[in-house]
C-alpha cells in the first residue's frame, strides 16, 4: 500500500508539472484561438493532478509512510506544504484568464487574445515552474532528515 501511494504521489507531481510546463509553452505571444480550448483542457488536468497530489501527500502523512511526528515536527514539511499553496493560489490568476478567454471564444468575441494578458498569464505560470521547483528540495532535505527535531 506505501509503495503504491508512493508512485501515485509522484506521478501525480510528475502530471502537475508537466502540465504546468504544457501551460507555459501554449501561452505564448503566438496563442491562437483553438489553443484556448486546449489550454483550459490542460489546466483542468493540472487541478485534476493537484488534486491528487494533495490526497495521495495527506494520506502519505496520515495513513502511511513514517508517520506524523516525522512530517508534523519539521520545519521543512511546513515550507513544502506553504510551496504547494503558494503554486496553487498563484494557478488562480492564469486559470481565471483561461476560462474568460474560453468564455468569450463560445459567445463568438474576436480579438479577446491581448499580448498584456497573455504575458501576465505566462509570469504566473512561470513564478509556479519556479516555486514547483523548490518542492521536491524540501523532500530531499526531509528524507536526510534535514529540520527534524527531538
Amino acid at each position: 500500500m506505501e509503495t503504491a501511494l508512493a508512485y501515485f504521489h509522484f506521478l501525480s507531481i510528475l502530471a502537475l508539472a508537466g502540465c504546468l510546463v504544457a501551460e507555459f509553452y501554449l501561452c505564448t505571444r503566438d496563442l491562437q484561438p483553438p489553443n484556448v480550448r486546449t489550454i483550459v483542457r490542460v489546466d483542468l488536468l493540472y487541478m485534476i493532478a493537484a488534486i491528487v497530489v494533495l490526497i495521495t501527500g495527506v494520506l502519505r502523512v496520515f495513513a502511511v509512510g513514517k508517520g506524523m511526528g516525522f512530517y508534523l515536527n519539521n520545519p521543512v514539511f511546513y515550507i513544502k506544504v506553504a510551496l504547494f499553496v503558494a503554486v496553487g493560489l498563484i494557478s488562480i490568476r492564469p486559470t481565471m484568464q483561461f476560462m474568460r478567454w474560453n468564455r468569450a471564444l463560445k459567445t463568438g468575441q474576436e480579438r479577446i487574445l491581448r499580448d498584456s494578458d497573455i504575458a501576465s498569464a505566462r509570469r504566473y505560470i512561470a513564478l509556479e515552474l519556479v516555486l514547483l521547483a523548490f518542492i521536491p528540495l524540501m523532500a530531499v532535505l526531509m528524507a536526510r532528515g534535514i529540520g527534524i527535531q527531538s
